[in-house]
């Protein structure tokens, strides 16, 4: 018997067959160690890397607890960002439909609280949120967290990093004091440690792969002087030719220079960083996601929370401040079964930062020369799509068969000219094949969704 097939869990039958079409075939490596854990009902630490499969441990454990005739909150689960929220919340929700009419509320800023107090009229199972918005609605009483059997505190490293420390603590304060409580954190640093000693109960502490595997994630370190960063990034992208790339740099500034850089080169390249607004960072967000932009250049607190399932590169265009965020920067790369590369510039202030990566790593970089672009790279292949943004989107009851329909009916597109499709409470955003988008543009701006014309444009 494979000692890592789930069917070792005291799961149901209906989880496992629903986990089977999922294609979770085997646990990984974190799912093994912290589920019978989990399953027991005792407190949890585990130090694990992004994409090692976390939020299935997890929230394999809240459906195994929960009750679903009861519709108020059993289970809380705090991230540090919007859109790890609304990710989690997706993964809980594909996990739950073996278990009935389970409901996945989440609660986090960015988004009016208006719906959220509608919504938690009505009773959910699991609450998902973001610190200052669940705290928001405690101060509302909009939000009871008397019943909550299970406390989940998800990327606490990074929670700490933003000063939303307290703000857990006294979230933690409104649950129930005979809980459980699992903290997960790629990095488990001292300045909690007393903290979290008070917010768990004899746990168990799992690690796993706190530096990634170099059979899976190849890191390549270059040498270059401060004033060719962004010349030297084009050079990387120009010579490995990713599909999609993640660039990070340490400063706003930084991150919106080396965006225009790039575009300049001929790249479709967009920034992200923490002076856009919320919707901004969702059509920056989309437009990655969906193949209509290849490279994305963020910080790392605009960063966290991606989840990004297939990403083949990540350039360091500037060294992270630290060996911790270094490791959770390569991590974007490499998830789960994929292989990945990870490049990062090192300029000749920058030596002590390599030093103490390299500490990390326990191995010497080998700092190496820019390589030599290919000679017949030439200029920069354009992203494949291009992303459609029609002004309605939940709230006027648009669904994707709606989209696709009038798109491929009236609009004249084949089906594989149109792509991904994703819906929020307000606006919808479509990919299309970018060799037609703009030709079709205007005849798309005369069809009708669902018996009406919806004002869209095309985001570029």
């Amino acid at each position: 018997m494979n000692p890592l097939a789930f069917s070792n869990l005291p799961l149901s039958a209906a989880q496992l067959d629903n986990l089977a079409r999922m294609e979770y075939q085997t646990m990984t490596p974190i799912q093994a160690q912290s589920l019978p854990i989990i399953l027991e009902g005792r407190d949890l630490i585990a130090q694990a890397k992004t994409g090692s499969g976390k939020t299935a441990a997890f929230g394999l454990g809240i459906l195994h607890h929960l009750n679903p005739a009861q519709w108020v909150p059993q289970a809380l689960v705090v991230c540090p960002t919007r859109e790890l929220s609304e990710q989690v919340a997706t993964e809980l929700r594909r996990l739950a439909r073996a278990d009935g009419n389970i409901k996945v509320l989440t609660l986090a800023g960015g988004a009016s609280a208006r719906p959220q107090v509608e919504s938690l009229a009505h009773g959910a199972h699991i609450i998902v949120g973001t610190p200052g918005r669940l705290l928001d609605h405690l101060a509302r009483q909009t939000l009871d967290l008397s019943a909550v059997r299970m406390l989940v505190l998800d990327e606490a490293d990074r929670m700490v990093d933003m000063g939303f420390f307290p703000d857990v603590m006294a979230l933690a304060s409104a649950c129930p004091a005979q809980r459980q409580t699992l903290l997960f954190s790629a990095t488990y640093p001292e300045s909690i440690r007393e903290d979290v000693e008070h917010l768990l109960s004899s746990p168990e502490l799992v690690k796993v792969d706190a530096v990634h595997d170099e059979a899976q994630i190849e890191q390549h370190f270059y040498t270059i002087e401060a004033a060719d960063r962004y010349g030297a990034t084009a050079v990387l992208l120009r010579h490995f030719q990713p599909t999609s790339a993640l660039a990070f740099c340490n400063t706003k500034a930084a991150c919106a220079e080396l965006s225009t850089h790039l575009r300049r080169a001929g790249f479709s390249a967009l920034a992200l960083h923490g002076d856009m607004d919320q919707r901004d960072r969702d059509d920056v967000l989309v437009q990655f996601a969906n193949r209509s932009c290849n490279i994305l250049v963020a910080t790392d607190v605009a960063a966290r929370g991606l989840d990004i399932p297939s990403l083949p590169m990540v350039i360091n265009t500037e060294l992270a401040r630290t060996p911790d965020v270094h490791t959770h920067r390569v991590g974007r790369t490499g998830r789960m079964q994929e292989t990945g590369l990870a490049l990062s510039l090192c300029a000749p202030d920058e030596q002590y930062v390599a030093s103490r990566i390299a500490r990390q790593l326990d191995r010497p970089l080998n700092l190496e020369p820019l390589p030599r672009t290919k000679a017949a790279a030439g200029r920069p292949t354009p992203a494949p799509m291009v992303t459609l943004l029609v002004l309605g989107g939940k709230k006027a009851k648009l669904r994707p068969g709606d989209l696709l329909g009038a798109l491929t009916g009236d609009g004249g597109l084949t089906r594989e000219q149109v792509g991904k499709i994703d819906i929020t409470d307000q606006v919808s955003y479509i990919a299309l094949s970018r060799a037609v988008a703009h030709s079709a543009f205007p005849r798309l701006q005369n069809i009708l969704i669902k018996g009406k014309k919806q004002r869209m444009k095309l985001l570029s």
